[in-house]
Formats: C-alpha cells, sequence, structure tokens
C-alpha cells in the first residue's frame, strides 16, 4: 500500500456525516410539534 491517507479521510468523512444526519434527525424529531390527532399507545392496551 502507497503512503496515502486517502482511505482514512473517506472512513473519517462517513463517520462524520453520520454523526451531522443523526443530530439532525434528533433536533428535526425534538422540534417538530407533537400531533394530538392520534391517540396514545396506551390507550390501545385494553
Amino acid at each position: 500500500m502507497r503512503d496515502s491517507n486517502t482511505f482514512i479521510y473517506v472512513i473519517a468523512g462517513v463517520i462524520i456525516l453520520h454523526f451531522v444526519a443523526g443530530f439532525a434527525y434528533l433536533i428535526y424529531k425534538m422540534t417538530r410539534p407533537k400531533s394530538t390527532d392520534k391517540p396514545d399507545s396506551k390507550d390501545q392496551l385494553n
């Protein structure tokens, strides 16, 4: 293998993009308005 760090940069880029996508998804889930149209899953346990 030659002296190139391209493989390491690609792996690091994938990991960083994974973290960015995860944080963006968490922010989206936490900030979206909660809909009150759907009944809770606790009510369906009867």
